[in-house]
């Protein structure tokens, strides 16, 4: 009886795909395909695929293909293409904030027997925001294309791209000097080369030891990623950390000083997102961790900018 009931579910599933299955088969070329510069995308299912890279202010043109599957027609009230930019807080899953949304439409209602092209150009749009994956959110752009089938149920097609800006280095970059301690226990000061780094920079500064009453064991630098989704009590944080670099392995004496020499380019890192569009910021840290020989532990955080420049982008 169990077998029966299985295989009876599995005849039901295979008619459901059958009745649903698209009429037609849709594809996207961009007019600059085969020079376009690719890079790897996360999708949904956890997959990465390859899809194509551009910066705000570009224009995105090429065709639409719709082209029937053998022996059917499709009747359509309309085809559109859309250039979408939207945030998807995952808590909220399945509700996108559109922040840029363009419409080209391409046909008028009626009916499509054989392969038909369609071109469509968006011409210099502004597209502020990096595409970015997160924790908790993910900011994508996606060319969307429907074709408006009323009562049959329309039928879409999505292609995903990636947005990279590029900053300038900054024309000020002071560098961070900070002093922690624990009162007649411990005192040291810290210096960084400078507060802002680009994707592929090295982070270069030195630890002194002026006053050192504890005994230590080791000391380590973590970069830190703070993800902040939502806003007011309904805040989300998330912290990750993505390097751990040891700086010391045993006690220091007085008057110590150790080099720190830490190279960015190995890490997945993104530049620094301030408050995109009231939904989600991205902040990195240095976080400075020592550790005594009970286990206790100590730490100093300095944020630090992150940006990306054309020269390092990969």
């Amino acid at each position: 009886m169990e077998c029966e009931l299985i295989f009876s579910v599995f005849v039901d599933q295979n008619y459901i795909l059958g009745a649903f299955k698209p009429s037609c088969n849709i594809s996207i070329t961009l007019n600059d395909a085969k020079t376009r510069k690719q890079v790897p995308l996360k999708k949904e299912n956890g997959q990465t695929a390859m899809v194509p890279l551009f910066q705000s202010q570009e224009t995105i043109a090429g065709k639409i293909s719709v082209e029937p599957v053998q022996g059917k027609k499709v009747e359509h009230n309309g085809i559109k293409i859309e250039l979408l930019g939207q945030i998807e807080i995952y808590f909220d899953r399945g509700n996108f904030y559109d922040f840029t949304s363009l419409v080209r439409e391409l046909d008028v209602p009626g009916e499509i027997y054989e392969r038909k092209t369609f071109p469509f150009e968006f011409s210099t749009v502004e597209m502020p925001y990096e595409t970015y994956n997160g924790v908790n959110v993910r900011l994508r752009y996606v060319l969307k294309v429907t074709i408006n089938r009323g009562y049959a149920g329309s039928i879409t097609h999505y292609q995903d791209f990636v947005i990279r800006n590029y900053s300038p280095p900054p024309s000020i970059n002071n560098s961070i000097k900070m002093e922690v301690g624990i009162e007649d226990c411990l005192h040291i000061e810290f210096e960084y080369n400078k507060s802002k780094y680009h994707l592929k920079d090295v982070i270069i500064g030195k630890i002194y030891f002026l006053l050192v009453r504890i005994k230590l064991k080791n000391m380590d630098l973590e970069i830190r990623r703070r993800e902040s989704t939502g806003s007011g009590a309904n805040t989300h944080v998330e912290t990750e950390t993505l390097a751990k670099f040891e700086l010391m392995d045993g006690a220091p004496v007085r008057g110590e000083s150790i080099p720190i020499r830490l190279f960015l380019s190995p890490y997945e890192l993104t530049p620094t997102h301030h408050n995109i569009n009231n939904k989600f910021s991205v902040k990195y840290y240095l976080n400075l961790v020592l550790v005594d020989e009970e286990d206790r532990r100590y730490f100093k955080q300095q944020e630090i900018t992150i940006y990306r420049t054309a020269e390092t982008s990969s």
